[in-house]
């Protein structure tokens, strides 16, 4: 895969995910070629930081969201009804992520499952011929991370990881000011999470 085709995808996947402007990937990425095309998307996993995917998702014109897919029976009906209310389109609701990937007509697929999923349904999805855009962490170990890297490769596909924070304004300005020595030598950082 080219570098633009590449840059093009995190870039633009990166700004879905963040909610920013609006984005179009490269028609050799993508199956859909024109301007008038829509993206077939799947997300799986569409309840927290999927449900965030999600309601970016169908608030743009060139996505359709064909699929939803969690194995929480009361998280798959609500995702199914926020595509449906926000469309007037019902997508397929399954709770198996296998099916999102036979169908062909899929072109990308939306990862927010639980950590230890996000690995082993990435491979899967490149292997189905899809492209991803997967929530942090990408993997459990750098085993499952090179492994996710070789499936994207060996099937010409692009993969992002949501590390879309990353990616914001404030923050590369941020990273530009210490590595210019703004504060000096850093030698220790410290981070408090207080999510339960």
């Amino acid at each position: 895969m080219s570098q633009h085709h590449r840059r093009e995808f995190l870039k633009q996947s990166g700004l879905t995910a963040a909610a920013t402007a609006a984005w179009s990937l490269s028609p050799a990425a993508l199956r859909a070629a024109g301007a008038n095309e829509k993206i077939t998307a799947a997300v799986i996993g569409p309840g927290g930081m999927g449900g965030s995917h999600l309601r970016q998702l169908v608030s743009r014109q060139d996505v359709q969201v064909a699929y939803v897919c969690d194995v929480d029976a009361n998280r798959l009906a609500a995702a199914a009804r926020l595509v449906q209310d926000a469309t007037g389109q019902a997508p397929k609701a399954v709770k198996d992520l296998r099916e999102t990937l036979d169908d062909e007509a899929v072109d990308a697929v939306w990862i927010a499952t639980p950590d230890h999923w996000h690995a082993p349904a990435t491979i899967l999805a490149c292997d189905a011929g899809k492209h991803v855009y997967v929530e942090k962490p990408c993997s459990h170990n750098l085993r499952e991370g090179r492994l996710m890297v070789e499936a994207a490769r060996r099937n010409n596909r692009v993969v992002q990881i949501g590390t879309q924070s990353r990616s914001t304004e404030h923050v590369m300005q941020a990273m530009q000011a210490l590595r210019e020595g703004l504060i000096g030598e850093v030698l220790v950082a410290k981070a408090w999470n207080s999510q339960r």
